[in-house]
């Protein structure tokens, strides 16, 4: 479903703040596999996600997704094969519009707009039973104004619009970070549902290591911007954060230099 093929990116080139961003990554992900992405700070974990996305070109390798390949374009033409979800809870929503609205917009993306009824009784319909997954009493809602709910409750929201479409690939940004962690173990719970559902091929950048490990089917770790462990099956279900840690200074011969994960 994605093929990542030697993607290279420095920013600042030539410059005293030249920083060799993605160093020659390498990483294929199958159809349905959730792979969680754990690194330090500067690891290249979101530079990652953003060449994915398109946000900027990269200066050398291939991006495919599903077979077509994507790395000549911008992000809006990339738009239809990807979801995402950012750390900021305010990013993804329109907070002046209804929760159904907000889901209609996200129906609605890519489709040719007419003058019709803003949102019909059958959407309605549909839109309630999706917001019953998340579990956060919304589809009670769905007339309240964006803006009136918790962080939470917009970060679960803005992943239903996310996926409504079912994009080919999840890319999920650290979307628990601006979270306390009970409302964040929510939304994880919800991230779970969801891409268990549809069956989603998921990208979940976290840096909290017990997430990073209870979560998805796979874990990669990154380190100055390549990818220097990839756990699956039987090793990852039986994986620890002291036996990541203890890998990850093996290969890497640093310790992990990252409190933010760490106190997590």
């Amino acid at each position: 479903m994605l093929e990542l093929k030697n993607i290279t990116k420095t920013f600042n080139l030539g410059t005293i703040n030249e920083k060799h961003a993605l160093n020659g990554i390498d990483l294929t992900l199958n159809d349905g596999d959730f792979v969680t992405v754990i690194g330090g700070n500067g690891a290249g974990k979101s530079t990652m996600l953003n060449a994915i996305a398109g946000v900027w070109p990269v200066d050398s390798g291939s991006i495919i997704i599903d077979g077509t390949d994507v790395t000549g374009l911008p992000d809006f033409r990339r738009a239809p094969y990807i979801g995402r979800v950012f750390q900021d809870p305010m990013t993804g929503t329109a907070a002046t519009m209804e929760i159904q609205e907000n889901l209609a917009l996200a129906a609605r993306r890519g489709r040719r707009r007419g003058l019709t009824w803003g949102v019909t009784a059958d959407e309605k319909e549909m839109y309630r039973e999706k917001l019953k997954i998340l579990d956060l009493g919304l589809e009670d809602r769905m007339t309240a104004k964006v803006g009136l709910l918790s962080g939470g409750q917009r970060q679960a929201l803005t992943l239903l619009m996310a996926t409504l479409r079912k994009p080919k690939i999840l890319l999920l940004d650290e979307h628990t970070a601006a979270l306390d962690p009970k409302t964040a173990e929510k939304v994880l719970n919800a991230t779970e549902t969801v891409v268990k559902k549809d069956n989603l091929t998921t990208l979940m950048v976290t840096h909290n290591m017990k997430d990073a490990i209870a979560h998805g089917n796979r874990l990669i770790m990154m380190n100055e911007g390549k990818v220097i462990l990839d756990i699956k099956g039987e090793e990852k279900k039986h994986l620890t954060v002291e036996n990541l840690l203890h890998q990850f200074e093996l290969i890497s011969g640093e310790e992990f230099a990252n409190d933010k994960a760490l106190l997590s």
